[in-house]
């Protein structure tokens, strides 16, 4: 009778160390989910952008139809806070999502 009440012992603090463990990993992805940040990671979000004043982006066929990529290819004027940017020689603001990814 004795090492059966062990038994259920040592099982009852393992699930609850292993509850634990589930709780602090899931309690890191939702704030990282939130836009928190990893502690392990540390970046400059200042410097880390998507585009920078120069560089060349191209637009998406889909928005710009029965056009060659040369005629598709604009470099960025301005890097606005808000994430979007201006281009040289066309007009508007224009997000990320617009653009082909960077190869």
């Amino acid at each position: 009778m004795k090492s059966r009440g062990r038994r259920y012992v040592r099982g009852g603090f393992a699930l609850l160390l292993g509850g634990a463990g589930v709780g602090l990993f899931l309690t890191r992805r939702m704030l990282l989910a939130k836009g928190g940040t990893d502690p392990a990671v540390r970046r400059d979000r200042a410097r880390d952008r998507w585009a920078r004043p120069g560089m060349e982006v191209t637009f998406r066929a889909e928005l710009m139809p029965s056009r060659e990529t040369f005629e598709r290819t604009f470099r960025i004027a301005e890097l606005l806070p808000s994430g979007r940017v201006r281009l040289e020689g066309f007009a508007g603001e224009h997000t990320e999502s617009e653009f082909e990814p960077v190869r």
